[in-house]
């Protein structure tokens, strides 16, 4: 038996409880290995299936409805935090607004499976108010799903998980350095590309009241709503004669704005 599996054994339950909390709060960890590793003890007889879809289930809803009652509190600021901290904000944003808005709640079902949206889902849930029992079904039987898709192949294909993981484990270590060496090329290229911007639109920074003096004093001004699509369906309310263009589309084109006239950048 692998010292992985050997270390889910010996933590048993508590172990699957916190990783699949934290994992489905939003740390880097991956929940389905763990769910294939618990479902493969559980085929040896070590653990019980019963317990670890309960376990599992539980923990993955406990941090979805916190997460769930943050975005219905605290608005699109949660769902710029999260994109913040993605390796890829611009297509964190768009993925899961296209997601979202294209399949609304029946998204929840299968958010679980696709990496970033499975921490988006319900934050965005609560920010467009999505009702709490419509919530709580759609998003239980994803997670149902889920937890019973992985831990079931664990328990159907157990001796076989334990009879190759040595070997994958083996073929994983040079493996995961060619892949390290591509997330941290992909990590430099967007950092500089991101200064790039920056330095192009290097611009001093305006208050709400040096704002409202230069509009009342009658000043050509463009004013420009730099919020991405979620954040402005979230909260639609903007600065009068504002134009809306995201971040994402001054990034791809910088000469997107006239010349000739003082322009405001503003955002969230």
């Amino acid at each position: 038996m692998n010292k992985i599996i050997l270390f889910i054994l010996l933590h048993g339950y508590a172990l699957l409880f916190s990783w699949s909390f934290l994992a489905q709060f939003g740390l880097p960890l991956p929940a389905a290995p763990l769910f294939l590793a618990a479902g493969a003890l559980a085929g040896m007889g070590e653990l019980h299936l019963p317990a670890i879809f309960g376990v599992g289930i539980f923990a993955i809803l406990l941090s979805d409805f916190l997460w769930y009652e943050i975005g219905r509190y605290r608005g699109s600021r949660v769902l710029s935090f999260l994109c913040r901290i993605s390796l890829d904000p611009d297509s964190c944003v768009q993925s899961s607004k296209r997601i979202f808005s294209r399949h609304g709640t029946h998204s929840l079902l299968v958010s679980k499976f696709i990496p970033g949206m499975n921490t988006l889902a319900p934050p965005l849930a609560g920010i467009f108010r999505m009702r709490r029992s419509k919530f709580f079904l759609f998003n239980g039987l994803g997670t149902v799903v889920f937890v019973g898709v992985f831990s079931g192949i664990g328990y159907l294909l157990g001796e076989e998980i334990d009879r190759y993981s040595n070997r994958i484990l083996e073929a994983g270590g040079w493996i995961g350095g060619i892949l390290l060496g591509f997330l941290t090329a992909f990590i430099f290229a967007k950092f500089f590309r991101r200064r790039r911007l920056a330095r192009r639109l290097a611009m001093p920074r305006m208050g709400p009241e040096m704002l409202r003096n230069r509009l009342a004093r009658g000043e050509d001004l463009l004013i420009v709503d730099v919020r991405n699509d979620l954040e402005v369906e979230a909260d639609p309310v903007a600065l009068p004669g504002a134009f809306h263009v995201p971040l994402e589309q001054i990034e791809k084109n910088p000469q997107v704005f006239p010349t000739g006239r003082d322009i405001i950048l503003y955002c969230s």
